[in-house]
């Protein structure tokens, strides 16, 4: 997809917001370098599961139903893994954002992982998300299993990454735009 000139959604939590790099993530650095114009519903410690005001679902809801959105790139949440939120309301959201992405924008949606680290409840979430995509159209930006994410030197991981799930500044321009730029592009 030619990034230029489209109009992204980005829905997520933390990560999305850019928490450990004041606020500014991979979305305003791919932004500046592709051109695009972006809506960023990022609120940190937030779900996608549907249990609050400010889970996703809520936030996508609000959303004008007119507004031109050419893309939905929408965090898997790690807060769903570290809040104990059932992996079967994690996966209701999951499919109710695909279901009325596609509905009310008719537009492609991308799910990413976080980057590697210790918790088998997201990665069973990250588990989920492959079954979710045997039976729906969207895409996955897996960053999680990603060879070349998975092989960074010890020395830039502690550049990149303020903790296990937060990456710095530098993490993001040097690490996930790039990636997230190159993913993108093919869709």
């Amino acid at each position: 997809m030619e990034l230029k000139g489209k109009n992204i959604l980005f829905l997520g939590s933390s990560v999305t917001y850019g928490a450990e790099s004041g606020g500014i993530s991979f979305v305003e650095i791919m932004s500046e370098i592709c051109g695009f114009t972006y809506i960023k519903e990022a609120v940190s410690g937030t779900t996608l599961a549907d249990m609050s005001e400010s889970s996703y679902v809520s936030r996508l809801k609000k959303i004008d139903i007119y507004a031109k959105i050419d893309l939905v790139v929408c965090q898997l949440s790690t807060n769903d893994a570290y809040q104990n939120v059932p992996l079967c309301e994690t996966e209701k959201a999951i499919v109710f954002i695909i279901n009325y992405v596609r509905w009310i924008f008719g537009c492609p949606v991308v799910f990413f992982t976080g980057t590697k680290f210790q918790s088998t409840v997201y990665k069973e979430t990250i588990e989920l998300l492959y079954k979710i995509k045997q039976e729906y159209d969207f895409f996955i930006l897996d960053l999680w299993n990603d060879k070349e994410m998975l092989n960074v030197d010890k020395e830039k991981y502690k550049r990149f990454m303020k903790d296990g799930v937060h990456p710095t500044f530098e993490g993001y321009r040097d690490w996930w735009a790039p990636k997230f730029i190159d993913f993108l592009r093919k869709i």
